[in-house]
């Protein structure tokens, strides 16, 4: 009787739920927010104590869920006319990257590090840092991505002179050098996050310090220390970001 019962609670919790959500509008469906994450979990919880619980009646679940819900609708609905309301729940989106810079301020606010940023770069198939016109962390933790203009990609690639093109080309040549051991086409290699040099994607590269340090001095940085990010792509073009603030 027992389990008859639990069964019975399980579907109608489950078509109760079901219902619930669906009043609260297709927006809780995607990412949520904050807000729409403590409502959930908390229906969640609630369902799942009456659920086990078989001496406790149904309506102690479903009356907290009807009252969420009505809690969810009246606020969505008056953040619709209140803008101020609605950036206090939901939050604001933060620019992660300007123009192909990255604001470590808005970063270090957000506890969002470089892996983060990384991974979220490759799921939006950007190769480098520098491809970015902006990026924006959105309240719900997803990253929106606008890639710069491809013709001004080009025209920063082509090099000036011959000269140049040279020093390009020796920094890193990825299918001899690495001899069918280490190849990657579109995922730039991170060689310094947050001042420590990635030793590892050195060794796989075949290349050491030493020619990192010289590479960074042709670039005017001294320090590894000095590098908040240091990537380089398959083309054997860095991107660097340093900790020194702009001058103006």
């Amino acid at each position: 009787m027992e389990y008859g019962s639990m069964l019975l609670r399980t579907v109608l919790i489950y078509f109760v739920v079901f219902l619930i959500m669906r009043f609260m509008g297709k927006r809780e469906i995607g990412k949520l927010s904050v807000f729409d994450l403590v409502i959930s979990v908390m229906i969640a919880e609630i369902a799942v104590i009456v659920i086990e619980d078989v001496e406790r009646s149904m309506w102690e679940g479903i009356l907290p869920m009807v009252v969420l819900l009505i809690i969810q609708v009246a606020i969505a609905f008056i953040a619709l006319k209140n803008r101020k309301l609605r950036l206090w729940f939901d939050g604001k989106p933060s620019v992660i990257i300007a123009k192909g810079k990255l604001n470590r301020d808005v970063m270090r606010k957000q506890r969002y590090n470089l892996d983060d940023l990384l991974l979220q770069l490759r799921e939006n198939k950007i190769s480098t840092v520098a491809d970015v016109e902006f990026a924006i962390l959105e309240t719900t933790g997803k990253l929106s991505v606008l890639e710069k203009e491809k013709e001004a990609n080009k025209a920063q690639e082509e090099p000036k002179d011959q000269k140049a093109d040279a020093e390009e080309k020796t920094i890193l040549k990825p299918q001899s050098q690495t001899q069918g051991r280490f190849r990657f086409e579109m995922v730039p290699i991170p060689l310094i996050m947050d001042g420590k040099v990635q030793d590892e994607n050195l060794a796989k590269m075949d290349k050491t310090r030493f020619w990192l340090k010289n590479v960074l001095q042709e670039q005017g940085v001294h320090d590894f220390k000095e590098v908040f990010l240091c990537t380089i792509d398959h083309k054997g073009k860095l991107f660097i970001d340093t900790d020194r603030k702009p001058r103006f």
